[in-house]
């Protein structure tokens, strides 16, 4: 397995995935993505084997990927056809002063055929070494249903915090809200029991 960073090429790769991940929750679209990899201070992760793109998707991610508007910023532009096919994927926000910053997990998912595989906690690992390089609590909001992902979140030290009643739309699913915050981290780290 490889964690690389996204680039433009894998935005409808990621599209997809949304889509058969989140079917009634809105999933992202291709543009979606491509507006997220173009913000300064986001951080999106892919999890691949290292397998080549076929060429209908890299065709496709020619022209998703020219840029519109605002220039994707700080990414490293790796030609469509030498994209590799994403099996994961995570996206992290930084917010507030770089001094005193938050962290915000926006997304992450795995295809189903490659769940229960490692690749979650790869890029779980990928994400937190992110944030403990900068310090800082991390926000995510989760399905109340989705077991697995909160017992992932729970491995890295976070703790429910609340509850956003009909957060996901249009299913109207309730997310939690988990924090890891200094003594998440520790926890984590086993530094506390």
């Amino acid at each position: 397995m490889q964690i690389r960073q996204a680039i433009t090429a894998d935005a409808w790769r990621l599209a997809e995935l949304e889509a058969v991940l989140f079917p009634g929750d809105n999933p992202w679209t291709a543009q979606d993505f491509l507006a997220e990899f173009a913000q300064a201070h986001t951080f999106y992760l892919i999890a691949s084997l290292g397998q080549k793109a076929d060429s209908d998707t890299a065709e496709f991610a020619k022209h998703t990927g020219e840029k519109t508007g605002e220039e994707i910023k700080n990414r490293e532009e790796i030609p469509a056809e030498n994209a590799e096919i994403a099996l994961g994927y995570a996206g992290l926000a930084m917010l507030g002063p770089a001094d005193d910053p938050e962290f915000e997990i926006h997304t992450i998912g795995v295809d189903p055929r490659a769940q229960r595989s490692g690749i979650a906690t790869a890029l779980m690992d990928n994400l937190m070494f992110i944030v403990d390089k900068y310090g800082g609590p991390v926000f995510l909001e989760v399905r109340t249903d989705n077991e697995p992902a909160i017992a992932l979140y729970r491995k890295y030290g976070f703790e429910v915090t609340g509850v956003r009643k009909n957060y996901y739309q249009p299913s109207g699913a309730d997310a939690f809200i988990m924090v890891r915050s200094d003594h998440g981290v520790k926890q984590a780290k086993g530094e506390e029991s």
